[in-house]
């Protein structure tokens, strides 16, 4: 197999992982062209956020898409977060394949959840936005409308109050005098942690999360919370899809999902083994290479 996997454009929480992955690749006799255009069967890319440096990751996602040749993308994970990483093809979501079609339940305990019951109590309606930079976003409307829709949406069916809560590293204005009963709130980040925010707080109070696709979706399924999602996220297969449900919302059994999803996040030991490439290049073959 012909690989193109560039290192160069990631953050800088990337290159171990990143170099360990490449090195998972060479150990199973496929070439590996680093950093360099080449007529690959694959390319390797780190997240699908078109921001900063990574922005340069775009136009080989393109290419690579547009000739029908799949991706290989590489993120920080949603369920450890900096020590479990995201690796599936042609994307970081449900429109991802993560190799996950056959699972067990022998992997969700090494993320260290416990999944909390369901909770029928709360009284928040969270809305959560995501960053527009990102591939996760391509297609949807301006962040703004999006949020306007989603509550003249909820509007319809309940009174609840409703906390608006724009993307970390996407801060944007919103103006909710208009309505009654929403509030709107940027997140605050934790200062003990690299990335994380104050979001498990919110959900102290939380009846449900309304979301596109991003992962605090997951750190609410785990947390109990009832979440309404578009057919893009990873909770879609326990998450609700209609609003008209707001009041309602289905709860159903979350093991299928939990053995499922562990197989989308690997830790460092288990890339530098090679577990992870070994799933990933075997569904390649299957599917996506010609």
């Amino acid at each position: 197999m012909r690989i193109e996997a560039w290192p160069m454009h990631g953050p800088l929480n990337s290159k171990e992982i990143f170099q360990k992955f490449i090195e998972s690749m060479k150990k199973t006799g496929d070439s590996v062209v680093v950093d360099k255009e080449t007529e690959g069967d694959v390319a390797v890319i780190w997240s699908v956020l078109w921001l900063g440096r990574m922005r340069n990751y775009k136009q080989i996602w393109q290419r690579y898409r547009q000739a029908d040749k799949p991706v290989i993308v590489v993120e920080v994970g949603g369920l450890r977060r900096n020590k479990s990483f995201k690796i599936g093809i042609n994307g970081v979501n449900r429109r991802a394949d993560f190799a996950n079609q056959i699972v067990d339940d022998k992997r969700w305990h090494l993320f260290q959840h416990q999944l909390k019951p369901w909770k029928q109590r709360g009284q928040t309606i969270i809305l959560l936005g995501q960053h527009h930079a990102s591939e996760q976003w391509a297609g949807m409307p301006d962040m703004r409308k999006w949020f306007e829709t989603q509550i003249q949406e909820i509007r319809k069916h309940t009174d609840r109050p409703i906390q608006v809560r724009p993307h970390p590293r996407n801060p944007i204005g919103f103006d909710v005098r208009k309505y009654a009963n929403v509030s709107f709130k940027n997140p605050i980040m934790d200062a003990s942690t690299v990335d994380d925010t104050d979001f498990k707080n919110t959900l102290q109070d939380a009846w449900a999360v309304v979301n596109h696709s991003s992962n605090p979706a997951m750190e609410s399924v785990i947390n109990g919370i009832p979440v309404f999602v578009s057919e893009s996220s990873l909770c879609y297969d326990v998450g609700n899809h209609s609003l008209a449900n707001i009041n309602n919302p289905e709860m159903p059994d979350r093991q299928a999902w939990t053995n499922k999803l562990s197989y989308t996040e690997w830790f460092q030991d288990e890339i530098e083994a090679g577990i992870p490439w070994a799933r990933i290049k075997k569904r390649l073959e299957e599917k996506y290479i010609k």
